[in-house]
C-alpha cells in the first residue's frame, strides 16, 4: 500500500522532539502475514479479548461480547490520528453497566502499517478496566475516542512491548460530571513510540489521570505530548511520568494543563522525572501550565538525574551488589507510575514487563556523582 503522507515536523513546536522519518518506508512496506504465536502476550484477566494483527480483526481468538467490529464513530484533525479510517472497535455501554472481568485487546504487528479506530462510551454510573498490548513490528498507529458520562468510570492499561517499529497512539476524551478516567502506559519494548492525547474535563467533579513509564534504550525514541483541559469547576487531574533513557535513546515528555475561566476550585498536579542510566542519553521534560480561573490548585514538577550515589552506597553496605543496588533503585524509580493500574493481574505483568528491561539493560558502573537539574517550576 502506498499513502502519501503530510507529517509534521520537528519545525512545529508540538513535534520539536519527534523523528517521524521512518514513518513512510513503513507506510510503503507490506506486513510480513503468516503464523503469529499470540499465547504469551495475553495477560489473562478472565474478560473479554480481542485480537488484531496488523489492523484486523481474528475473531477466532477473540471474544467480543460485550465490544463491536465495524464503523466507528471516531474522527480526529491531528496528524496521525486523522490518517486512521476504516473498521475499528466500539465499546459502548449503558447506565450502570459493567462487564465481567477486565477487557484485553491485543495489537501484533508483523511489519508494514495499521491505522486502526477505536471509540469507549460509557453511560452513566458504567465502569470498565480495559488493557491493551502492542506486540510485533511495524507502524502501529491508533486513534481512540472516549465519551463519558456522568460517574462512568474508566481504567486503561497499555503496555507497548513491540521490538521494533513505531507505535503511534493518540486519545481524545470528554469527561462528564463526576466520571473518572485513569489512563497508565508502559514502554518497555524496542519500537519508537508517540503517546499523544486531548483530555477535557467538561463537567463539575470530573477526575483525569494520565501517565505511566517510557524506557528506552540503543537509539529508541520515546515521546508523550498530552494536553489535559478543566471547562468545568472541581475537577482535577493528575500527570505521573517516569522516563529512563539508557545508551543514546532519548525520551521526551511534554505534559500541559489547561484551566478556563468557568473551571474554579481546579486541582491539578504534574509530575515529571527522568533517569539517565548513560550521560549520552536525553531526557526532555516539558510541564505547562495555563491557567484562567483564579480560584485553584495547580502544581507542577519536572526533573532529571542519575541514581543516588548515596543510596548505591547505602544498599551496596548492606551486602547487596552494585548491579543489584542499581536495579533496585531503578524499579524503585518506575513502580509509583504503575501503581495506578488498578487491575492487580495486569499490574503484576506490567511490573514484570519492567523488570525484564532492566535487567536487559547493562546498567551503569558508575560515570561520575549524580547530577540534578530542574526544567520548569
Amino acid at each position: 500500500m502506498t499513502v502519501a503522507l503530510a507529517l509534521p515536523s520537528a519545525r512545529d513546536e508540538a513535534w520539536r522532539w519527534s523523528d517521524l522519518s521512518a514513518l513512510p518506508a513503513f507506510a510503503d512496506a507490506e506486513p510480513r502475514g503468516g503464523v503469529v504465536d499470540v499465547h504469551d502476550l495475553w495477560i489473562g484477566c478472565g474478560g473479554p479479548r480481542l485480537l488484531f494483527v496488523d489492523g484486523r480483526f481474528e475473531p477466532a481468538l477473540s471474544d467480543i461480547r460485550p465490544l463491536a467490529i465495524g464503523p466507528v464513530a471516531a474522527a480526529s484533525a491531528h496528524p496521525l490520528g486523522s490518517l486512521v479510517t476504516g473498521d475499528g472497535w466500539t465499546l459502548e455501554l449503558a447506565i450502570d453497566h459493567a462487564p465481567v472481568g477486565t477487557i484485553e485487546i491485543l495489537h501484533v504487528g508483523t511489519g508494514g502499517s495499521s491505522h486502526l479506530p477505536a471509540r469507549i462510551a460509557l453511560g452513566e454510573g458504567a465502569q470498565a478496566s480495559i488493557v491493551e498490548t502492542y506486540a510485533g513490528e511495524g507502524w502501529a498507529n491508533r486513534l481512540t475516542r472516549i465519551d463519558l458520562a456522568p460517574h462512568a468510570r474508566l481504567m486503561r492499561a497499555i503496555r507497548l512491548v513491540q521490538h521494533s517499529g513505531f507505535v503511534s497512539t493518540r486519545d481524545e476524551a470528554e469527561i462528564a460530571t463526576g466520571a473518572s478516567l485513569v489512563t497508565t502506559i508502559l514502554g518497555a519494548g524496542g519500537a519508537d513510540s508517540r503517546i499523544d492525547a486531548q483530555l477535557e474535563s467538561a463537567g463539575p467533579g470530573a477526575f483525569v489521570e494520565f501517565g505511566g513509564a517510557l524506557l528506552a534504550r540503543g537509539q529508541q525514541r520515546h515521546e508523550a505530548a498530552v494536553a489535559v483541559r478543566h471547562a468545568a469547576p472541581g475537577g482535577s487531574s493528575r500527570q505521573l511520568w517516569r522516563a529512563v533513557a539508557d545508551d543514546r535513546a532519548t525520551v521526551s515528555l511534554a505534559a500541559r494543563v489547561e484551566v478556563a475561566r468557568d473551571a474554579q476550585q481546579t486541582d491539578g498536579e504534574q509530575s515529571l522525572r527522568g533517569l539517565l542510566l548513560k550521560r549520552a542519553a536525553t531526557v526532555n521534560l516539558k510541564p505547562e501550565l495555563e491557567i484562567f480561573a483564579d480560584d485553584v490548585k495547580c502544581a507542577h514538577g519536572a526533573t532529571v538525574g542519575e541514581l543516588d550515589r548515596q543510596a548505591l552506597f547505602y544498599l551496596e553496605s548492606r551486602g547487596l551488589l552494585p548491579a543489584q543496588a542499581r536495579a533496585l533503585l531503578t524499579r524503585a524509580f518506575v513502580a509509583d507510575a504503575l501503581d495506578r493500574i488498578g487491575e492487580e493481574r495486569a499490574r503484576e505483568v506490567f511490573a514484570d514487563a519492567a523488570a525484564q528491561w532492566l535487567d536487559a539493560s547493562p546498567l551503569p558502573t558508575g560515570e561520575g556523582g549524580p547530577r540534578r537539574e530542574t526544567v520548569g517550576g
